[in-house]
């Protein structure tokens, strides 16, 4: 595959006042018992063929270890680790990377892998940013108000247009606002 035909997507799901953790890291508010009658149901099936479509993903540390703790979400779908850390995992798809952004996207990913996912977290979607290596961002904002946390953005120092692709509301309340980035 040609890094031309890769796409990158960041994809986070935040309260409506943007942030991705409670000051404590917990994520649990991230499951809705809202009801929104008109909203979108999607089947076991629709999920499946959806993650189908993604290649491999890319997150942080503490993203990792959420994911880890919670139970694993990303199957045997190539997973790499953005660490200064020694950690280790049991998960023959998983590795860890302590070096630069732009590298391990441009000569590891693209190159081998048509679909990117950037899962998370804050530290890793600034940086992205500002390297210009996204393509696509999907953020799925959860019925709740956190009042404080882990913003998903916060001073990322440039600015950046949009077009917006998509908005998709779900019978949990949950609204995903799909945007791609306009390259300058």
């Amino acid at each position: 595959m040609t890094t031309d035909r890769s796409k990158v997507t960041l994809h986070m799901v935040a309260s409506l006042d943007g942030f991705i953790a409670k000051r404590d890291g917990n994520v649990t508010w991230m499951q809705s018992t809202d009801r929104y009658e008109q909203g979108v149901t999607l089947t076991e099936e629709d999920i499946v063929a959806y993650l189908q479509t993604i290649d491999c993903y890319v997150m942080g540390s503490a993203t990792y270890e959420h994911a880890v703790e919670l139970g694993w979400p990303y199957g045997d779908k190539p997973v790499s680790v953005l660490t200064h850390r020694d950690l280790t995992s049991d998960r023959e798809n998983v590795t860890f990377y302590s070096g630069d952004l732009g590298t391990l996207v441009n000569d590891q990913l693209k190159p081998n892998h048509r679909s990117i996912w950037l899962v998370g977290g804050a530290v890793l979607a600034k940086a992205a940013i500002r390297a210009q290596l996204v393509d696509d961002i999907i953020i799925s904002i959860m019925p709740v108000l956190l009042g404080e946390g882990l913003l998903f953005f916060d001073h990322i120092g440039r600015e950046q247009a949009l077009h917006l692709k998509d908005v998709t509301a779900y019978k949990d309340g949950m609204v995903e606002l799909w945007y791609e980035v306009k390259k300058e």
